[in-house]
């Protein structure tokens, strides 16, 4: 576990990275610390993730709402102010977005299983 220094983070003056989706743009603002990664993403309407997810996060919709589809064909829509929670490796799951979403999310050592 690592200890962090009290920062605060200003998202407008991190850069931003563009992916692509198997359609739409996902938008990154990443901060990467020792074992852990925080980001702000927004998806451009139509957005659909291309590839399953096996990655541990925790997301929180900031803005707008989504669909968090798991490969065994449960579909969870989030929107405003909802946010999920899973480990690295308990499940495959692709993000959706009709209209557009804003969204926080956080990963890292910590969502590994045995932690």
């Amino acid at each position: 576990m690592s200890n962090y220094n009290f920062q605060t983070i200003d998202w407008d003056l991190i850069p931003a990275t563009e992916h692509l989706g198997t359609t739409g743009i996902a938008v990154w603002r990443t901060l990467q610390l020792e074992g852990l990664r925080i980001r702000r993403v927004e998806y451009s309407m139509g957005y659909l993730a291309d590839h399953w997810c096996k990655k541990g996060h925790i997301v929180h919709c900031l803005e707008g709402e989504f669909v968090s589809e798991l490969d065994n064909g449960q579909n969870f829509r989030l929107s405003q102010g909802m946010t999920y929670i899973v480990s690295d490796d308990l499940s495959s799951h692709r993000s959706f977005t009709e209209n557009g979403v804003k969204l926080l999310i956080i990963d890292g050592d910590f969502l590994k299983p045995g932690k």
